[in-house]
């Protein structure tokens, strides 16, 4: 019905929202650098991997609903069996406790208790709250440890994205070299920015600039962003339309400069890193998927998202590695807007270079109380609070300063979204929802019997593909690592 369809439009303008990023910034430069066939085949997998494991985190979610749902009616139970135990002896109430309560209750009301309904999505339930269900407490810690890993990342990236954007732009300005910066002209950190500030001083001007600026935020909640994060949105959609119209039109002009090659086997680890953590929304599922009021269709939904995004990506990504040659396409490909011959309306020019100034500014708050939050859920005991130093200085400290001295060390945009990717990203995407569909399956059986049917149950519900994409986050680990120490071998 026309309800919802409008629902189902809502939630697929968020999660395209949600996965397109800043990660598709740095795709161009990670397509040109591994050849676009590779790219392509790489691109396609991987988003059919993250679909699939996006599936598992949904089937997860409706497992979890059935188990606080299945809880709270064992506590009403419970409640109104102490109301009319007058007659009951202690150990009559005791045998009503826990799963041996379903052998002493009459068959239908099994039944009823395990219907379709009871893994209706209405709570929403994060990633934490599900690993703390179906994990034991080492891969309760194990996740803890993965998804800060990965927020440290986030951050990091974002540290240097700003900075660089700003030393890239005001340097170019400051220097006489106003449109050189997507040209191919090669810049060393020792270059000089203006006076005698060389280009790197600047850039660490800017991040110690950014850190005092935005880092406070980390020592407080950060409220009422959502007409931010609208802006934020818009700018992404303007920003990236006005990039791909702008190399359609040179190419078409016959002014293309790009080459790219088929394969170089040299460039895949980034690639992988890059497309793990520009198909990445599997953490933020619960907030998105919970509200949509009609879920039938939530996984022809989030099927339509990914080649959507998988379609957008291809675009973005073949028009810059043909618009532009390999050695000129930027870590941060809006920087090669910058460039006069390429758009001659200063306005646009300068609106595109700072483009990720303004957007990944709106994020580094929220992220880094996030990840404030979660090193407070790892440390937490159970009824415990913490002292107020505790709260308030240490714990948004460690949040803040190793992502800056991270940004400090490097501006390496590439390096730092490939790593997160193929680390943190490669266990959030891959490794943790296979493990959450395995386990929330037999819990679900366990507590409900092995005929109660998930409604949100994944296309791939056989266990060949939970070892598979184990095997292959697995695998993945090993390949990056591997190709880590070599290239370091060989330097």
């Amino acid at each position: 019905d026309a309800g919802t369809c409008g629902w189902l439009q809502v939630g697929l303008v968020y999660m395209f929202n949600l996965i397109v990023g800043t990660g598709a910034l740095t795709m161009p430069k990670a397509f040109a650098t591994a050849g676009w066939l590779v790219s392509l085949i790489l691109l396609m997998f991987l988003g059919f991997m993250s679909y699939m494991t996006t599936t598992f985190v949904v089937e997860a979610m409706a497992a979890a609903n059935a188990q606080l749902r299945w809880k709270r009616m064992e506590k009403h139970k419970d409640d109104e069996d102490e109301d009319s135990s007058s007659g009951v002896s202690d150990s009559d109430v005791l045998l009503q406790d826990g799963y041996e309560r379903a052998e002493t209750r009459p068959i239908l009301s099994v039944q009823r208790r395990g219907s379709p309904n009871i893994f209706e999505i209405t709570e929403r339930v994060e990633m934490g709250q599900m690993a703390s269900m179906f994990f034991n407490k080492v891969g309760v810690n194990l996740f803890y440890f993965c998804i800060i890993i990965y927020l440290y990342g986030d951050l990091a990236i974002y540290a240097a994205a700003v900075p660089v954007s700003l030393m890239q732009v005001t340097c170019s300005v400051t220097g006489n070299h106003s449109c050189s910066v997507g040209d191919g002209t090669k810049y060393n950190d020792t270059d000089k920015c203006w006076g005698p500030i060389r280009r790197i001083d600047a850039y660490r001007l800017y991040l110690a600039a950014f850190t005092l600026l935005l880092g406070p935020f980390t020592f407080f909640n950060v409220q009422k962003t959502k007409y931010l994060q609208i802006m934020t949105s818009l700018m992404r959609w303007i920003a990236f339309i006005l990039m791909i119209i702008l190399a359609l039109i040179r190419i078409s002009r016959g002014q293309a400069e790009g080459h790219p090659s088929m394969a170089q086997l040299s460039g895949i680890r980034n690639l992988f890193g890059v497309c793990v953590y520009s198909f990445m929304c599997q953490h933020s599922l619960p907030s998105l998927i919970t509200p949509i009021s009609k879920k039938k269709h939530v996984n022809k939904l989030v099927l339509l998202d990914y080649i959507l995004i998988l379609a957008f990506y291809s675009l973005l990504s073949f028009t810059a590695i043909y618009c532009f040659r390999n050695d000129t396409l930027m870590d941060m490909y809006t920087l090669n807007f910058t460039n006069c011959e390429i758009i001659n309306v200063a306005f646009i020019r300068y609106f595109l270079g700072l483009f990720p100034v303004f957007t990944i500014s709106t994020n580094f708050p929220i992220i880094a109380v996030t990840l404030r939050n979660n090193w407070k859920t790892l440390f937490h005991r159970e009824g415990g609070t913490y002292p107020w130093v505790v709260d308030r200085i240490v714990f948004p400290a460690i949040t803040l300063i190793p992502p800056v001295l991270v940004a400090f060390c490097t501006h390496d945009l590439e390096s730092l979204v490939g790593i997160t990717g193929a680390y943190a990203g490669n266990g959030i995407q891959y490794l943790i929802p296979a493990f959450l569909a395995y386990c929330s399956r037999k819990d679900t059986q366990l507590v409900f019997g092995t005929g109660t049917v998930n409604k949100h149950l994944s296309p791939f519900r056989h266990t060949f593909w939970i070892v598979f994409v184990l095997i292959w986050g697995f695998s993945c680990f090993v390949f990056v690592t591997a190709n880590i120490v070599l290239s370091e071998s060989k330097l």
